[in-house]
């Protein structure tokens, strides 16, 4: 083992792709990779007991998505550095991206060299999130989203009651529905029932749309 090898932990809840990419990046003798994960549960728990030097993490895992265990780690690791994995690198996935804390997104399709060029920008500290996004174009695009999602936040925050804007934020932090229903005490059928109003009242079409404007939320009310 090379002390100076870029140790990977590689985080994709579908094995053929998962066991492909780790074939690929093994062939390279300055990376290592030193664990892999299936979910986002099984993600946060390698993390912490191989400490990686970057987690490749697709955003579309069952348990706990890439975004909500990206979340989970940072807070206690603000250090981790993060290259999500998905299908989508359009504008509103890589702000989602950014305000989470990741250090990267590619798209699934990205060619080989790309990809092992955007490992090594990210272990020394840089971010990627493609070729087109530099770093001023990455403040524009933060910019862009910031005065949209201050607008939009404030016109559908008047419209939720206590309870929906306590379980936005527990979202927003990772929390599943089971332990949402822990905290405040209700049923799973309760919580469940409240995200799906969520969705219908900021007129989102997913829960993974509720789950990224959540973190929004959150960053805008923190900021």
């Amino acid at each position: 083992m090379n002390s100076e090898s870029i140790k990977i932990l590689v985080a994709d809840d579908h094995k053929l792709f998962r066991r492909g990419i780790i074939k690929m990046l093994s062939e390279y003798p300055e990376i290592l990779i030193i664990g892999e994960a299936e979910n986002g549960e099984e993600l946060i728990m390698k993390y912490f007991q191989l400490n990686p030097d970057i987690s490749l993490v697709d955003i579309s895992m069952p348990v706990l998505s890439g975004i909500e265990a990206a979340k989970k780690i940072l807070d206690t690791d603000e250090s981790a550095k993060i290259l999500f994995l998905s299908m989508y690198d359009n504008e509103e996935f890589v702000y989602s991206c950014l305000v989470t804390g990741g250090y990267g997104l590619v798209n699934k399709n990205i060619m080989e060299d790309e990809l092992i060029s955007a490992i090594k920008k990210i272990h020394t500290g840089q971010r990627y999130f493609g070729k087109e996004f530099n770093y001023e174009k990455l403040n524009l695009l933060i910019n862009k989203f910031e005065s949209v999602h201050k607008k939009e936040t404030t016109e559908k925050k008047s419209i939720l009651s206590r309870r929906e804007r306590e379980i936005l934020q527990y979202i927003s932090e990772g929390f599943t529905s089971q332990e949402i229903a822990d905290k405040l005490d209700i049923s799973l059928r309760t919580v469940d029932t409240h995200r799906t109003h969520l969705i219908q009242k900021l007129h989102l079409n997913s829960l993974s749309d509720l789950i990224r404007y959540a973190i929004e939320y959150n960053y805008k009310k923190e900021g």
